[in-house]
């Protein structure tokens, strides 16, 4: 077995994707020179029509105007589309109409805590294209939009690439947050905290959310200590003089040129997306399988891994391959040990700090290997690296290669097949500002290169109940393995599972 570690981050989109936003980007720069002329994301069946686009700027006069240059670490990320989605069932109390009041009585004071998002994103060189953001309340932006005669529950979960499209509306490159309420027919509703992913990555976007869910319902409008971001990038790592780094980082990134990269049919073609839930119970048996009688527990994220580990080495061992590869995005903020006081920094950080931990092996191997050993590997390849070193060691070969544009070597599709997860279930996510808990919630990021290798995000179904969300971004013989297994532990996502049938509870409660 091998082992690599690196930086990565992001959920791929499909290439449709990114055609869909180029059109509406340019339906959306319309609007912008002529407010009276509203935008829609349209197909033949439904539309999403935009009632209202609006500035909101923090209300605290104090906050000086400045600007913050990003890390070495936000630039690994890249300037790309990001954003966490939210899917709201029908309030008990309020109506739509106190969803917007919610954003627009509370987002100034919001901003005061998140005073860089109502800024904008620019270039401060443009011999090393270093992104800044300037930091002089410009205002983010609410957009209020309609999904007219559609219903919630009528949208196909399982396949949710084709509605996301439709529902995320365009904004302007340089904006560092829009935020998007779309209403639905039903009653419901969706949030789109739309940013970009220089200045933020999922695990910063679901503090937002925790943030703005908690101040949103505070009787006084502030934020608890525990729930004030830290912005200041300075006091993350910062290159050493001279860079130093190892061989295996320069090794883990590859030029983002299209000659190392697949064609763009074979790009298309090679994945599909899909949305899947993992009920409470069936993770609690997962995890059970793969834990010892009398050894180390595994977790819910180690069991679940293992368990796809062993799916995908049955599907590469089928198509007449010898190796596989799993990897996995770990939050840095958990994993920084050496220095108390960059601990503390981290607590609250917002920006990008995430690495990526990545294990190859033999299929035939991992195949016959009982399910408690394969989580043991997944444990030791997320457990092995010496993080603090090696975050300080892509903060130095950044410093060394500013002028080129680089992407993780793995995700290209090139080698092994190889499956990379993500997970949000380590810590408290909460949707309900207000309106109660979203049914779903899952971080969304627009692909930019032309990449073939697996990707799987799982977030905890807000509200506590223990069920999964999982985006799958695969090969379709591993999607049609999913789905074939018995006992079933992906099933394609409902309305129903959600709880957004009348008369239905979600599954897995």
């Amino acid at each position: 077995m091998s082992r690599h570690i690196y930086i990565c981050g992001g959920q791929p989109a499909t290439r449709h994707a990114l055609d869909s936003y180029k059109h509406t980007y340019m339906i959306h720069q319309d609007a912008r020179t002529n407010p009276r002329k509203m935008a829609s994301v349209c197909n033949d069946d439904w539309h999403v029509r935009v009632v209202s686009r609006r500035l909101e700027k923090a209300s605290d006069a104090s906050i000086k105007p400045h600007v913050v240059a990003v890390s070495n670490l936000d630039r690994i990320a890249r300037v790309i589309h990001t954003s966490m989605f939210c899917v709201y069932a029908k309030p008990t109390a309020g109506d739509f109409d106190a969803v917007v009041a919610a954003f627009e009585a509370s987002l100034p004071s919001f901003l005061n805590h998140f005073f860089p998002l109502a800024g904008r994103i620019a270039t401060a060189n443009t011999s090393t294209d270093a992104p800044e953001l300037h930091c002089g309340n410009q205002g983010a932006e609410l957009v209020v939009g309609e999904a007219a005669g559609v219903a919630l529950a009528s949208l196909d979960y399982a396949a949710m690439g084709a509605p996301l499209q439709r529902i995320q509306l365009p904004y302007g490159e340089d904006m560092a947050l829009s935020v998007q309420v779309v209403s639905f027919a039903c009653g419901g509703f969706t949030v789109a905290w739309r940013t970009n992913h220089v200045i933020a990555d999922g695990c910063a976007l679901s503090f937002l959310v925790n943030a703005w869910s908690e101040l949103a319902r505070s009787a006084t409008g502030t934020l608890p200590a525990a729930l004030r971001p830290n912005h200041d990038r300075s006091a993350v790592f910062r290159p050493r003089a001279p860079p130093f780094y190892g061989a295996s980082v320069a090794e883990a990134f590859t030029s983002l040129d299209a000659r190392r990269q697949v064609n763009a049919l074979t790009a298309d073609k090679s994945s599909v997306l899909r949305f899947y839930h993992i009920a409470a119970p069936d993770v609690a048996r997962l995890r059970d399988a793969a834990s010892l009688e009398r050894g180390e527990r595994a977790t819910r994220v180690e069991a679940v891994s293992a368990y796809l580990w062993k799916t995908l080495a049955g599907v590469v061992a089928a198509a007449g391959e010898s190796s596989c590869r799993m990897g996995w995005w770990v939050d840095g903020r958990r994993r920084l040990t050496t220095s108390p006081e960059l601990r503390a920094v981290m607590r609250n950080y917002f920006g990008n700090v995430i690495a990526f931990t990545d294990a190859e092996a033999n299929v035939q191997e991992i195949l016959r290997m009982p399910l408690p050993d394969v989580a043991a590997m997944v444990r030791e390849a997320v457990a092995a690296p010496a993080y603090d070193e090696h975050f300080q060691e892509l903060v130095d070969w950044v410093e060394d290669h500013k002028t080129q544009r680089h992407i993780l070597s793995a995700s290209i599709g090139l080698g092994s097949p190889t499956l990379i997860v993500t997970a949000f279930s380590s810590f408290r996510f909460d949707t309900d500002f207000g309106f109660g808990h979203a049914v779903m919630a899952m971080p969304m990021t627009v692909r930019t290169a032309r990449l073939c290798s697996g990707f799987v995000q799982i977030l905890e179904r807000p509200g506590g109940e223990g069920s999964w969300i999982v985006s799958a971004f695969v090969w379709p013989q591993l999607a049609a393995a999913l789905e074939a297994d018995e006992p079933r532990v992906f099933r394609p996502l409902t309305a129903e599972m959600l709880g957004l049938v009348a008369g239905r509870v979600p599954s897995g409660i």
